[in-house]
């Protein structure tokens, strides 16, 4: 998997420097002094020399490769003087990617204890000096770096873990590359830094001491906005003008969440913790769209990640925040989240004007199409989507509630997969289909490229209809889960007939299985300014859940109103209830105190449907800028009659262009 996107990363290089070179050929634009703000990414690798020597005298040292994907941000200054000679300076912040372990940087062993070295972020400040070459300015750089790391230590007899909170060391960084600009304001750079953390030397409280350095090399592409650079609109990118056309997007959304005490009688392992808690999520994400030739375009969302949900992602199967990841990030970690070409065919007849979008370039298309994706994005870019119910960066945050709950859609632990997808679009209706890559365990952040044997076969049709002159669709989805899961019957039956814990019985009876379930999507527009919705989604609940959340059946119903009749237009208003319900099957393992993705109290004496009920108002402070306030209200939260109800307070900030 880390192949896969590095080689996407490269793709997206590749794909931005075609992008820029017609309208280089075309009419060179000379960069211009001033600030500048943007989003880096690439590679990242290296010698990590490292020591561990024991309390006893025993020592084991030695130099390993460490390397992944890397990303993160700029900003900085460039003065261009009268001779195009560029002095410039610039700081930047790089974090490693979301998979599994990709923060380690070092890792030794003695006979004793074990003990690693991990990067929470790696920073410079550097000095560039360049010469302006009409649209291309090759430039050299170095300076200042400096590095926090964490260090932890497990002791092989006691099995005591000795951490530390993040350290800084410091070095120095040079580097050269290119910055192009693509026109007055966006500029594409491509670069390559050495970097020098320095020496570090770390005592633990065992009497225990790490030594390490490291030789870091990164190459890395970014895009770049810069300030105060005035243009005609010649030099803005404009709809549909062909190969080379392009359009950048980019959000940020920040959601502090959090619930007062509960009555329980206990606290299991995967529970709301009863006492209260409040935690924060954020992400930031570009979004960058290319048109390669007629009808084919292309797509990269570099994105980071920080935060924690409360629980750590558990305690509720209709979750109340759906930007908490289940990874949790003390700092943020890089993910090219959307990797993906999309090919249309237009069939002829009429057509429609598109606007642009995340995801979607603006034009005019053939009503009559067939479009074809594929690489990497989530399921649910393409199926189960909803105008009033289906982003939590914008609407709703319960997870039951902006996507059908028992659609146990294929994702890593952020969400994303790997898949193709192909649709056929009528004026009122649509069909589409796609096989997607399954994680290779429940709740895996490793996909199983078993191609065929394995993977998620997901089906759907779209109606479209105008009753009373008002816009409404209704979507009907089939899945198909074929992948490598327990069976909760003969989990509880193993555990029951010899004593396994449960969750190791479920372990144990993991083979090819399948998984099947439906769901229906309607929205309605019932005024200008009102719009209803509802789902109702089933899986036949036997066994394992391998990506979203613990619901084996769902209905939710709401609706979501305008501001316009209070003078406030771009406001929104939404309010809405939803019912989880699980299998027997289910039920049974949960009672022998199974743990699943997001629930699992170690027990459940008296199961309840679970019942969610979200309202949230969105206020747009101006424009690309909105707040949010969020209330939920979680009653039987992990279907345990026992525990709750729990009142969940969100606020939530988004800023997007």
């Amino acid at each position: 998997m880390k192949r896969t996107g590095f080689w996407g990363l490269c793709a997206g290089t590749a794909v931005l420097a075609a992008a820029a070179l017609p309208a280089a050929a075309a009419d060179p634009v000379q960069p211009g002094s001033g600030f500048y703000l943007g989003g880096n990414w690439g590679y990242g690798f290296g010698n990590a020399t490292a020591t561990l020597t024991d309390q006893g005298g025993g020592s084991s040292g030695g130099t390993n490769l460490a390397g992944g994907m890397i990303g993160g941000l700029q900003a900085g200054y460039d003065y261009y003087l009268p001779s195009r000679l560029l002095l410039g300076f610039e700081v930047d912040a790089s974090f490693n990617s979301y998979m599994d372990l990709a923060q380690v940087m070092s890792y030794r062993t003695t006979g004793t204890g074990g003990a690693d070295e991990q990067l929470e972020y790696l920073a410079t400040a550097r000095a560039r000096l360049g010469y302006g070459m009409g649209s291309w300015t090759p430039f050299v750089t170095g300076g200042f770096a400096w590095a926090s790391t964490r260090m932890s230590r497990t002791d092989f007899t006691t099995g005591f873990e000795d951490a530390t909170s993040g350290r800084l060391r410091a070095g120095y960084v040079v580097g050269a590359g290119v910055d192009h600009a693509l026109d007055k304001n966006w500029s594409a750079r491509l670069e390559y830094l050495y970097t020098n953390p320095g020496t570090s030397t770390f005592q633990f409280n065992s009497g225990a001491r790490y030594d390490s350095q490291y030789d870091m090399h990164r190459i890395r592409a970014g895009l770049s906005y810069r300030f105060g650079q005035s243009g005609d609109s010649k030099d803005e990118p404009a709809d549909d003008t062909g190969p080379g056309s392009y359009k950048i997007h980019g959000q940020t959304t920040f959601i502090y969440q959090g619930y007062p005490a509960f009555g329980a009688p206990y606290d299991g392992p995967q529970s709301l913790p009863s006492n209260g808690q409040a935690r924060e999520t954020w992400t930031m994400s570009l979004f960058l769209g290319v048109r390669l030739w007629q009808g084919g375009e292309f797509y990269f969302n570099p994105e980071l990640l920080q935060g924690f949900g409360v629980a750590n992602t558990t305690g509720a199967a209709g979750y109340p925040n759906g930007e908490a990841q289940k990874s949790n990030f003390p700092y943020p970690r890089f993910n090219p989240s959307r990797v993906f070409l999309r090919q249309e065919f237009g069939l002829g007849g009429a057509t429609e004007k598109i606007d642009d979008d995340y995801g979607q370039l603006a034009g005019t298309k053939d009503v009559s199409r067939i479009t074809l994706q594929v690489g990497k994005f989530a399921v649910h870019d393409v199926f189960d989507t909803n105008d009033y119910a289906g982003d939590p960066r914008l609407d709703f945050l319960n997870w039951s509630l902006w996507a059908a709950g028992a659609f146990d859609y294929a994702a890593d632990k952020v969400g994303l997969t790997y898949g193709v997808t192909a649709e056929l679009n009528q004026a009122d209706w649509a069909v589409r289909a796609g096989y997607f890559l399954l994680p290779n365990m429940s709740n895996g952040n490793v996909m199983d490229w078993s191609l065929g044997n394995r993977g998620e076969y997901v089906a759907e049709a779209e109606l479209r209809f105008k009753p009373f002159g008002k816009q409404g669709t209704l979507k009907g989805g089939i899945f198909l889960n074929s992948g490598f899961a327990g069976s909760y019957n003969d989990a509880v039956a193993l555990a029951a007939s010899t004593g396994t814990d449960i969750n190791d019985a479920i372990v144990a009876t993991r083979q090819t299985r399948s998984k099947y379930g439906y769901y229906f999507n309607l929205q309605q527009e019932i005024t200008d300014d009102i719009g209803v919705f509802g789902r109702w989604s089933w899986n036949d609940g036997q066994t394992e859940i391998m990506a979203f959340t613990d619901i084996d059946a769902s209905l939710s119903l709401g609706t979501q109103i305008k501001g316009t009749s209070w003078g406030r237009p771009d406001d929104r208003v939404g309010v809405a209830g939803g019912l989880n319900m699980l299998s027997q099957a289910h039920i049974n393992f949960f009672a022998a105190g199974g743990l699943g993705p997001l629930v699992g109290d170690g027990q459940l004496p008296h199961y309840a449907p679970e019942k969610v009920i979200e309202t949230y108002y969105a206020v747009q402070l101006w424009k690309g800028f909105v707040a949010s306030a969020d209330y939920q209200l979680i009653v039987a939260p992990a279907y345990n009659a026992d525990r709750g109800p729990a009142h969940v307070f969100s606020g939530r900030l988004r800023a997007s262009f």
